[in-house]
């Protein structure tokens, strides 16, 4: 046990005071008296003190105040009260308002050097308790910042590995555009359109972005397509559109096996499928064609009828609304129609301004690239 330990003894009997002051400083540690806890306090609000052996019984402040009083001033100061044996419920009640021991009187002097020792060893478990707790909980607050730091790294390099992904794909789906003779943008616009429908609905991430995928590469499949049926400018013969609608599964296949694409697959292979069950390849009906495959049939055909084609002018948006309402439940799926019809022709229009503007940028840059 360290000797640099001051103890405060208090009692209004001179003999006791002398006596027990004289015992702890042969064993090493520096003491102080007091008559009375009034005199006590005094001493304790100039000077700290690990420990106080206060009488219960004085004059002017009894130890029962002083207990009290050193507590609210230095919680950490141990105290062990002396008391007589008619007297030990007192220190008892001592015991439960903070002082950590007691001693009896007459007392023996190596059962004063044992109790000190006891109540000193406390004191100092119960302050490397806390000094740990003080550390443990900086840590912690160091590794939660560190840790909050590095989420947001991965965080932000998760946003760009997607934003890469993003650009390579509508890269990707702008080329297939151009090969299959499609108005600039198209693969791009529909994903965009089918993300406001899916919005509306009630769809949310990761759903959203999978859905937006899966439109963006509707029609990956069709690299699989012979540029002579591909590009065919009159119409297709029956051996021709078998090959031509394999695309779905071909588009399918393709993605297997590329997890971050796996969430787009089934609008790939469904986008020709029907509400009322006469699509391909799977004729699928109803609610068993997956939602952002149905959202997509009814923004394909929008697209389809808004945009120029070699062999007519784009419609009107009023066309296109009326033949989508017209093959509602048919065709295409009521809710989704219902959800359509609830957005402004002004929105569509915009949406198709921005994708314009994007993939024009885009196209230029990798032309002077």
């Amino acid at each position: 046990m360290p000797k640099d330990i001051h103890i405060l003894v208090v009692d209004d009997d001179a003999a006791v005071r002398e006596v027990l002051a004289e015992a702890l400083a042969e064993c090493g540690y520096r003491c102080s008296t007091a008559v009375d806890g009034a005199e006590a306090l005094a001493r304790l609000h100039g000077d700290a003190h690990e420990l106080v052996v206060s009488d219960v019984d004085m004059p002017r402040m009894d130890g029962m105040h002083l207990l009290r009083e050193v507590k609210a001033l230095r919680p950490d100061t141990e105290i062990i009260m002396l008391t007589g044996f008619s007297d030990l419920e007192t220190a008892m009640r001592a015991m439960r308002l903070g002082a950590c021991d007691y001693l009896t009187k007459p007392f023996n002097l190596e059962q004063v050097r044992i109790t000190v020792e006891r109540a000193l060893e406390r004191r100092r478990l119960l302050l490397e308790n806390r000094a740990y707790r003080e550390t443990l909980e900086s840590r912690v607050a160091e590794r939660t910042a560190a840790l909050s730091r590095k989420t947001g790294e991965v965080e932000d390099l998760f946003r760009r590995l997607n934003e890469s992904y993003q650009t390579t794909l509508e890269a990707l789906a702008t080329a297939l555009d151009a090969r299959d003779a499609e108005t600039l943008g198209h693969s791009v616009r529909v994903g965009a359109y089918t993300l406001a429908v899916a919005r509306r609905m009630g769809v949310t991430e990761p759903d959203l972005t999978d859905i937006y995928r899966g439109a963006l590469l509707h029609d990956v499949g069709k690299i699989g397509v012979p540029d002579a049926i591909l590009r065919k400018p009159g119409k297709l013969t029956a051996a021709e559109w078998y090959e031509m609608r394999k695309h779905p599964e071909i588009g399918a296949r393709m993605l297997q096996g590329i997890r971050f694409l796996e969430g787009a697959l089934p609008i790939v292979l469904c986008h020709q499928e029907r509400w009322d069950g006469k699509g391909y390849p799977a004729r699928l009906q109803g609610e068993a064609i997956p939602l952002g495959a149905r959202i997509f049939a009814v923004v394909d055909t929008l697209d389809a009828m808004t945009s120029d084609r070699p062999y007519r002018k784009a419609l009107p948006y009023r066309r296109a609304r009326a033949e989508i309402v017209q093959f509602s439940g048919t065709q295409f799926d009521p809710a989704v129609v219902e959800t359509f019809l609830t957005i402004p022709e002004s929105e569509w229009e915009a949406i198709r301004r921005r994708v314009l503007e994007e993939v024009s940028a885009r196209t230029v840059a990798s032309l002077a690239a």
